[in-house]
């Protein structure tokens, strides 16, 4: 139905492709300084955060492994929308008040550490544990049998899994534009309201989301190959 009105009226198509056109440079505007940094932010805080709490998880102190395995749990059993809530609109009542921006950098980065920790341990422990006996051997401490021995080989096999989440948090950025982070699909929102094509304008945004997770998954499957061929060597 759509379509067909489209077709019939020629005035509105002709409306129809000026709105594209005209709200291209504030869509791309909004990923380029709101989206893409956010995403870059959020995952690179989230990965320092997920190796520490991959290592408490995994290190032999019961209240790290408490704390980290607690944080994990509530993170992953609970919606991302509802955290981002609690941040930005939650904590000012107990007189926290956090702007839009790092509020959503604050809540990607929690949501990304637990989901890629869980990632980054699995791979951990999917060392077999004679690595830790040949890196004892000659005398490393566990930090450096850690670092020079277990993490390199580690990241090999969790960085497929981590590339999706990646790819994912690109896409889960959109949830910011709930707390008022003028990000892409905003940008989107703002400008459907002005002229009621909100189909349009959806569109658009998720045709440019689609096109960025299209380039990252190229990325990402070379990245891949290129480390089976280095594994196969």
């Amino acid at each position: 139905m759509y379509l067909n009105r489209m077709i019939e009226d020629p005035d509105r198509t002709s409306r129809l492709i000026e709105i594209a056109q005209s709200s291209l440079q504030p869509l791309l505007k909004g990923a380029i300084y709101y989206t893409v940094p956010l995403t870059l932010i959020s995952f690179f805080i989230g990965l320092v955060l997920a190796i520490l709490t991959a290592l408490a998880r995994i290190s032999s102190i019961k209240p790290l492994q408490l704390i980290a395995g607690v944080y994990v749990s509530a993170i992953r059993g609970t919606p991302l929308l509802v955290q981002l809530f609690i941040i930005f609109y939650g904590l000012p009542t107990i007189g926290i008040v956090i702007d839009p921006l790092p509020s959503a950098i604050i809540g990607f980065s929690l949501n990304v550490g637990a989901y890629a920790s869980e990632i980054i341990r699995a791979a951990i422990l999917s060392i077999p544990k004679g690595q830790w006996e040949a890196a004892y051997s000659i005398g490393m401490t566990y930090s450096q049998a850690l670092k020079r021995i277990i993490l390199p080989q580690a990241s090999r096999v969790s960085i497929p899994p981590l590339s999706n989440t990646f790819i994912s948090l690109v896409k889960d950025t959109s949830l910011a534009s709930l707390i008022l982070v003028t990000e892409m699909f905003r940008k989107a929102q703002e400008i459907a309201s002005t002229n009621y094509e909100f189909l349009l304008l959806y569109t658009e945004a998720a045709i440019i989301y689609w096109v960025i997770c299209f380039f990252l998954s190229i990325i990402q499957g070379k990245i891949e190959a290129r480390l089976d061929r280095y594994v196969s060597r």
